[in-house]
């Protein structure tokens, strides 16, 4: 056995988990002390664009890591402050000597993570980070595609195949692992320490929805295998053909663990393809697999991408004359567009933190090119506030597929805010659970209210203009519109398509993703 001669920290960021996180198992490697730490910064709890909603499953998340750690007769310890001050006086304060965390591709935590080495550097702390938040070291596949962005999905296959299947996901290390390792644990580390509660975070009760998804590890590992089991459901799934307005999700929602890292994405890779084997099944990019390499795709062209959260000096994004109004996106984020289906939906995002991808793609439409041609970064905005698996690369490359400013070139393809939603719910019972004021009306008016008689407004207790709003725009008017608005700034753009954006916009063949708001293969009329 070898002698212990390190302390450490596992500085805890994303990879909030114990499986699958190797810069973790590194820090348990030869330490006579360990402590598992996250940084708080108070400046993110007032500042940042987070939602009530997002802060309860990182507050569940962190107290299930800490319970996870218990049973290795370790603590998680929360510090609330700079990471890069905070880092640097706990390892003055402990005597550390080694510093692991997990890879993070983000412009900001790449900037911080920078000032941090420095940091330990001149302490003369090692560093040791690994990556384990993606299924590939995406710089090389970066460099394997060029050295340049993959900038369709199926370059990003092609690229991805040749770096041979992601690296099998690593066990949790065990008690076996940390023999003659301890943490010193003080009788006020929970005060200290410990993870805080919503009040701490200054949540009000009030603005909480639902608890339908319960954060952690635990929850994630035990969802991931409850869909696991449904072998036939596995191998047949095809994400264009899942219902966005279905009372109960009709995909996964493994997203949210997979933004926190409280699920390992090189775990799922693999228990997915242990089912496909032996069995016929569905293919990338509509198939389950297909979607995790859609949340890799977006992290590769996201990391090497300036600009990628912005339209304005994003290269791979078109420039296009976006108008302000705030009025209408008020009316959008507050679900009083006066379209039922599209504000069922905002009304569901707002309470639940959760919606089905084609339910994103409806409203993320609506908002840009469809009708109310407001930016997608206001919509890139609200999502990154209110959705549970708000990813940073996720969210602004979807936003920028769904409005045609980058990726996908199909403008004239707009989805109807109508049709779309009765052809998996003609009845319009998602309308009539997120929009009760509209319970009463009967099914062939529960989608267009307005065109209802008033002697049937007045027997469903809801009048049109006065209980629920009427439409904020015509449709069939500002479509029509739009889609020449588009045509003159994509004849204007400067920017023009690259080859692989060129390919994307006439291929027959449009992928989809279950990772988050993703594109998907619709009819031409929906």
């Amino acid at each position: 056995m070898s002698q212990k001669c390190h302390k450490a920290i596992h500085w805890f960021r994303k990879g909030l988990r114990l499986h699958d996180n190797p810069a973790f198992i590194e820090a348990c490697k030869d330490a006579s002390e360990l402590y598992p730490v996250f940084v708080l910064d108070p400046w993110f709890v007032t500042n940042a664009n987070v939602g009530a909603n997002r802060w309860r499953f990182l507050a569940q998340t962190l107290n299930d890591l800490d319970n996870n750690l218990k049973s290795l007769h370790l603590r998680l310890f929360v510090v609330r402050g700079n990471p890069e001050i905070e880092l640097e006086k706990l390892c003055k304060k402990w005597e550390i000597t080694k510093l692991t965390y997990e890879v993070d591709t983000e412009p900001y935590a790449v900037a911080r993570d920078k000032c941090v080495d420095l940091k330990m550097d001149n302490l003369g702390v090692s560093v040791v980070k690994c990556i384990s938040h993606t299924l590939f070291d995406i710089h090389k596949v970066v460099k394997v595609n060029g050295g340049k962005a993959p900038l369709t999905y199926q370059s990003f296959q092609t690229a991805a195949a040749r770096m041979g299947p992601p690296a099998q996901a690593v066990a949790s290390p065990t008690l076996q692992d940390l023999q003659g390792c301890r943490t010193p644990i003080a009788d006020t580390h929970d005060k200290e320490f410990g993870v805080p509660t919503l009040k701490d975070l200054g949540i009000c009760s009030e603005d909480l929805g639902p608890n339908l998804f319960q954060g952690g590890e635990t929850e994630a590992l035990e969802r991931m295998e409850r869909h696991l089991k449904k072998v036939n459901w596995i191998c047949a799934f095809e994400k264009p053909k899942t219902e966005p307005n279905s009372l109960v999700p009709s995909t996964t929602v493994l997203s949210p663990y997979l933004k926190f890292g409280c699920l390992s994405a090189r775990l799922l890779y693999h228990k997915i393809i242990q089912v496909y084997k032996g069995k016929k099944h569905s293919q990338p990019p509509v198939s389950l697999l297909g979607q995790v390499l859609w949340r890799e795709f977006y992290y590769t062209v996201a990391a090497v991408t300036p600009n990628f959260d912005k339209m304005e000096g994003n290269p791979v994004c078109k420039q296009i004359p976006w108008q302000e109004n705030s009025e209408h996106l008020d009316a959008w984020k507050m679900g009083r567009t006066g379209y039922p289906f599209i504000d069922a939906i905002m009304i569901q995002l707002r309470q639940e933190g959760w919606i089905h991808h084609l339910a994103r793609h409806a409203v993320a439409c609506f908002l840009t090119r469809g009708d109310l041609w407001i930016s997608w970064e206001e919509g890139q905005k609200e999502f990154e506030k209110l959705l549970l698996d708000a990813d940073w690369s996720l969210n602004a490359g979807n936003w920028m597929w769904l409005s045609a400013s980058a990726f996908f070139h199909q403008y004239f393809r707009v989805y109807s805010p109508i049709a779309f939603g009765k052809k998996t719910d003609p009845n319009g019972d998602y309308i009539r659970k997120y929009l009760p004021v509209l319970n009463k009306f009967p099914a062939k008016f529960i989608f267009e209210p307005w065109k209802a008689p008033l002697t049937m407004q007045q027997a469903a207790s809801c009048i049109i203009g006065k209980d629920y709003p009427k439409p904020i725009v015509d449709h069939d008017t500002v479509r029509q519109k739009n889609i020449q608005k588009m045509a003159a700034a994509y004849a204007k753009s400067k920017n023009g398509a690259s080859n692989d954006v060129k390919d994307l916009a006439t291929s027959k063949k449009r992928p989809s993703s279950d990772a988050s708001n993703s594109p998907v293969k619709k009819k031409k009329k929906a």
